[in-house]
């Protein structure tokens, strides 16, 4: 049975070849933490639940931030080899919450990850779809995020927000450039940038579907912001 990560199941009512008949009604035959990605989304979209994205470069901090309320755990590791990534995120699996890997196919493949996310110019994106993965693409205004959208991304990674040293070399957009991108595209929008506690919230009034985070991954108040904002 495939991974299947595609916006088909977040379609009420859709049926396609990834659905089986239960007890006279469709099931989708997704693992567990897709099945909890999508019903996350869904309920984001009706203002149940917004999505805490971690982003985080070892286990311990992945623990942590799942603690704290993270529904996706991203293992980041910049400049490192697939082997070392594969070596590194062999517990994450366990975690609850859904797995993706930067920037890395072949290493969320090793690792029976959830899906991939990818940065403007990576290679990838086909072959995470054909793995039936879930594709995440970084955006920075409203153009990239329709070419995301039209070359299959299921979320969206849009910022900086805020100016962040994390990633120095990208220019804030602010809420005004999110606001934009949230209304232009139909797949959920995951901001990141310079997002903490305080200013989370303010992510979620713009049309976000949730945050993605590293410096604040693991403070419990980020989660409780959060759901304050619905």
């Amino acid at each position: 049975m495939s991974r299947t990560a595609t916006s088909e199941c977040l379609a009420p009512g859709h049926v396609s070849n990834r659905h089986v008949r239960v007890a006279g009604t469709w099931a989708c035959l997704e693992p567990p933490r897709l099945r909890a990605w999508h019903r996350d989304v869904s309920r984001s979209a009706t203002g149940a639940v917004v999505i805490l994205h971690a982003i985080v470069s070892d286990f311990g901090s992945a623990l942590e931030a799942v603690d704290a309320g993270a529904t996706v755990v991203q293992l980041r590791l910049k400049d490192a080899s697939t082997e070392e990534r594969v070596a590194v995120g062999g517990a994450f699996g366990a975690l609850d919450a859904t797995f993706v890997v930067n920037d890395d196919v072949d290493a969320a493949l090793a690792l029976g990850a959830d899906g991939v996310h990818l940065g403007q110019g990576d290679e990838g994106a086909e072959r995470t779809l054909e793995a039936g993965l879930l594709l995440g693409i970084s955006v920075a205004n409203r153009r990239e995020a329709a070419i995301a959208e039209y070359l299959g991304a299921n979320y969206i990674g849009a910022g900086a927000i805020w100016a962040t040293p994390s990633k120095e070399d990208a220019p804030a957009i602010g809420l005004d450039a999110l606001r934009e991108i949230c209304m232009s595209v139909t797949v959920p929008v995951i901001a990141i940038g310079g997002i903490d506690a305080s200013n989370a919230a303010d992510c979620i009034r713009a049309g976000a579907a949730g945050v993605a985070v590293i410096r604040a991954a693991g403070d419990p108040a980020l989660r409780a912001a959060l759901d304050a904002a619905l």
